[in-house]
């Protein structure tokens, strides 16, 4: 898509949900983006800030209603940041109207609809629009989001685990067979509603397992692995949830390759090759492994390596922030890379620490 110099009029559909915030917050700054709605069909009519009162005298706009006829009237962009199940029914009618579309939903992740309906217990979209979807893991699909007019935003534990995974797979350094994954996140990943495992009294100064073996990012990561492998590849996934805020740390181990050296260096040299000129994957230098602290409120994946010449095993431990690489930050450089811009616009924002 040719870069002509204008802004470009986006709105946000979910702007109620912690997803939906963290995406106004970027949107806000963005020098080529105005946001001309916020659009919310459970709380329609009411000032955004009723729910979120820090941005008072920032974003002054009422929640909209879904009519995709008015904001096509509006917008020429929008972000879908619904629940599951309601992007595949909603988005549709976006196209329909010539909106563009980064959806952050699971929606369109998934190729097959089969699949997706095993793991995440709804009715697929339509055949057309997931073949027609790209997967906006900007770092490894980049090239096939510029120009599209539909954007699958990767999930947050996806992100984290293919980011980390990706370049020893493609390089062969691991039997794609021997993956595992330990990862843990914040509680911001479960969203703003309320549940039982979210509760303060049930999160705080506790650690737990939940969806072992059945976290729906599982088929994605795997559909992702696969393409890279030219082979089936399957992966075992256990998340966790912390009582912090945010991020998520996740731990690959796999069994090394004969291809593979036993030299940390060589690995870092690896993924820095692979992930050259791709300002937010910052590879650790040796016996520097990430913690979430240093990626927070940043749109930036860290990963760091341990190689066990022992076992034959590396370990591949890489951090995000759930809420912006994991999410909005990863749909601003998806907006970035579709319009033709620089994928850092909007987006240079250094870590909060402490």
């Amino acid at each position: 898509m040719a870069d002509n110099g204008a802004t470009l009029k986006v709105a946000v559909i979910g702007s109620t949900g912690y997803g939906g915030v963290e995406l106004i917050r970027l949107l806000l700054t963005h020098p080529r983006v105005e946001l001309v709605s916020v659009i919310s069909s459970s709380q329609e009519g009411a000032l955004f800030v009723d729910g979120y009162p820090h941005l008072q005298e920032i974003v002054p706009h009422r929640l909209e209603g879904i009519d995709p006829a008015s904001i096509a009237k509006k917008a020429s962009l929008v972000f879908t940041a619904t629940p599951h199940g309601v992007s595949s029914a909603l988005i549709p009618r976006l196209l329909e109207a010539g909106l563009k579309v980064i959806d952050l939903s699971g929606d369109f992740r998934i190729k097959d609809g089969a699949v997706y309906e095993q793991w995440y217990k709804h009715k697929p979209a339509d055949a057309a629009l997931l073949e027609e979807a790209v997967y906006g893991l900007a770092e490894v699909f980049g090239h096939e989001v510029r120009g599209a007019r539909l954007i699958s935003n990767p999930g947050c534990y996806s992100t984290t685990m293919l980011l980390g995974l990706v370049p020893a797979v493609a390089a062969g350094w691991i039997d794609p067979g021997t993956i595992i994954v330990d990862a843990k996140s914040g509680v911001s990943g479960a969203g703003r509603g309320l549940a039982l495992n979210v509760h303060y009294s049930e999160a705080n100064e506790n650690l737990k397992a939940y969806k072992v073996n059945r976290h729906q990012h599982v088929p994605e990561v795997e559909q992702t692995l696969s393409q890279v492998a030219g082979r089936p590849v399957t992966i075992t996934f256990t998340p966790h949830l912390v009582p912090m805020t945010r991020g998520i740390l996740a731990t690959s181990y796999a069994a090394m390759t004969e291809r593979a050296s036993r030299d940390e260096e060589q690995w870092i040299e690896l993924y820095r090759q692979y992930y050259e000129g791709r300002p937010f994957v910052r590879i650790r230098n040796k016996g520097s492994w990430p913690a979430t602290k240093e990626v927070w409120g940043s749109n930036y994946c860290d990963i760091g390596f341990s190689v066990d010449a022992r076992t034959g095993r590396v370990t591949i431990l890489s951090v995000t922030d759930n809420l912006m690489k994991g999410a909005a930050g990863q749909a601003v450089q998806n907006l970035n890379l579709m319009m033709g811009w620089d994928e850092t616009l909007g987006l240079r924002l250094a870590p909060v620490y402490p």
